[in-house]
């Protein structure tokens, strides 16, 4: 009867999962953020047919580094694929030809950067991947603005609807909306590199520092409502930097949000919200409970080092275990190579993980990716060395398996050189048969590959195709059709045979 019960479990997950499949609404497809996708017909054989479709080649106003999303209006016949864009501007595309469908002008300048205090990024607009409510239609993102007085970041909400027009009350001025609060933010030294959420009819956005972790941050989430827009609750860490800046920002589980925060000021005594995976809850409350926490017992040195906990966001799984019922886990990969396995119900605080197992012997600061059935919970993660023998001292893509229980619940099920720093999805033809795993070789060879999932036997090098203009971190987004992969000024599409 237990087995049975966690069957059902992960069918009605799944059945979920499909049931939004047709619009791809946030960053790697859930709020889980375990970037699985189905797409019927891209079985283990059709990998090898895949192409790049020259015919899909949109020209586009800026760099990219958010993920696009996938917008398909109920019944509407085909999609669109919705770009942001380092110059805040935001494109429509046809889903099959490319052509811009609409495009929004400039909505605000964005920041130089010689008019930043340091960074990485020039200019500085939308970084994060934008989050669409589908309920309504309406696209969420935070936009880096250069005003009057220095940069700002600006919260924005757009009508898929209505050609991208700007709803009516936003953006909001997130230094502005917070000082009404007495809550101290200064834009110019807040990065928003993360994937924005929405959970339960809120907008949730979550902020870190610029690349060279100048001047005071703060860890910060907002939640905000839509309609009337408003800021409605702050959290912030109480030691000053611990970034939240990885990829996919904040994950859910449905019932709580998960954050993995960096390092903290440097020399501080008492642990205070740095090198952590925390839990928040709607109205984002400060919580002390150390079943709402996980530090590593070593983050003092962690913080000393710059390793931040915080590399990659914070996963929650469902594993089965074999004698019925499900353990709740949650995972995360950080720039100590290690990953932490941590029990999603009693996070157990300072030193409480379940399991940490080396990785690599270098950060992962890359999003990973879950692969889940009633028989397997594996997660892909990219790094730049391995401790696995096959690709030690070598750029990679990883597979690490994790039990519900037993001496050893994480494990290396392979590995496989890559040269780059993309993100993996997993993709299936119905959630669970032909998985593979794919993944751009960015700022390394340029090129797309995939791989089985189970075995890590290679299955496609998207015909040997080598794009420009990528940025690491780049991730894939797939549609029930194509993959899409957005660089410099434009998107290219992957298409394949059945």
């Amino acid at each position: 009867m237990r087995k049975q019960l966690g069957i059902a479990i992960f069918a009605l997950a799944f059945a979920f999962a499909s049931s939004a499949a047709a619009s791809v609404t946030t960053y790697h497809n859930s709020n889980r953020r375990h970037g699985l996708y189905v797409v019927p017909g891209l079985t283990l054989a059709a990998a090898s047919t895949m192409h790049r479709d020259t015919a899909f080649a949109p020209v586009l106003d800026g760099h990219i580094y958010a993920q696009p999303l996938y917008w398909r209006p109920p019944g509407a016949r085909r999609g669109q694929i919705i770009v942001a864009t380092e110059n805040n501007k935001v494109y429509a595309l046809d889903e099959l030809t490319g052509a811009i469908v609409w495009q929004t002008p400039q909505l605000a300048p964005p920041v130089p950067l010689a008019n930043m205090p340091c960074g990485n990024i020039d200019p500085m607009g939308i970084t994060g991947t934008p989050v669409i409510d589908p309920a309504t239609g309406t696209l969420f993102f935070n936009a880096q603005t250069l005003t009057a007085n220095g940069p700002r970041h600006m919260v924005y909400a757009l009508s898929l609807s209505n050609n991208g027009a700007v709803v009516s009350g936003w953006p909001l001025d997130v230094q502005a909306e917070l000082a009404a609060k007495s809550v101290a933010f200064e834009s110019k030294f807040h990065g928003e590199r993360s994937a924005l959420l929405f959970h339960n009819g809120h907008v949730y956005v979550n902020y870190a520092g610029n690349s060279g972790d100048c001047g005071t941050y703060h860890g910060t989430v907002l939640e905000f409502q839509p309609s009337p827009p408003a800021l409605l609750a702050a959290w912030q860490t109480r030691a000053t930097r611990g970034g939240i800046w990885a990829q996919g920002g904040i994950a859910g589980d449905g019932q709580g949000l998960f954050v993995t925060t960096g390092n903290t000021t440097r020399g501080t005594s008492d642990w205070s919200d740095g090198e952590a995976i925390i839990r928040l809850r709607e109205g984002l409350a400060h919580s002390d409970r150390r079943a709402d926490y996980f530090v590593p017992s070593n983050w003092e040195a962690l913080d000393d080092a710059d390793k931040d906990l915080g590399g990659t966001e914070a996963l929650p799984v469902n594993v089965l275990l074999s004698g019925g019922g499900v353990a709740r886990r949650v995972i995360a990969f950080g720039k100590d190579g290690n990953a932490y396995l941590v029990d999603r119900g009693n996070m157990g605080g300072i030193g409480g993980q379940i399991a940490t197992l080396q990785v690599s012997d270098k950060g992962i600061r890359t999003a990973p990716a879950v692969y889940q059935t009633t028989d397997v919970t594996l997660v892909a993660f990219a790094s730049q060395t391995s401790v696995d023998p096959a690709c030690h001292n070598q750029k990679n893509l990883s597979m690490i398996s994790i039990a519900g229980s037993g001496s050893n619940p994480i494990s290396f099920s392979w590995c496989q050189i890559l040269d780059g720093a993309g993100a993996p999805i997993i993709t299936t033809t119905d959630r669970i048969a032909d998985p593979i795993a794919w993944m751009v070789g960015a700022e390394g060879d340029n090129m797309l590959h995939g791989y089985n999932a189970l075995t890590g036997a290679p299955v496609s090098n998207g015909s040997g195709f080598v794009m420009s203009g990528l940025h690491h971190f780049v991730t894939i987004l797939a549609t029930h059709r194509r993959l899409y992969v957005a660089a410099d000024n434009t998107v290219y599409a992957f298409a394949f045979t059945p």
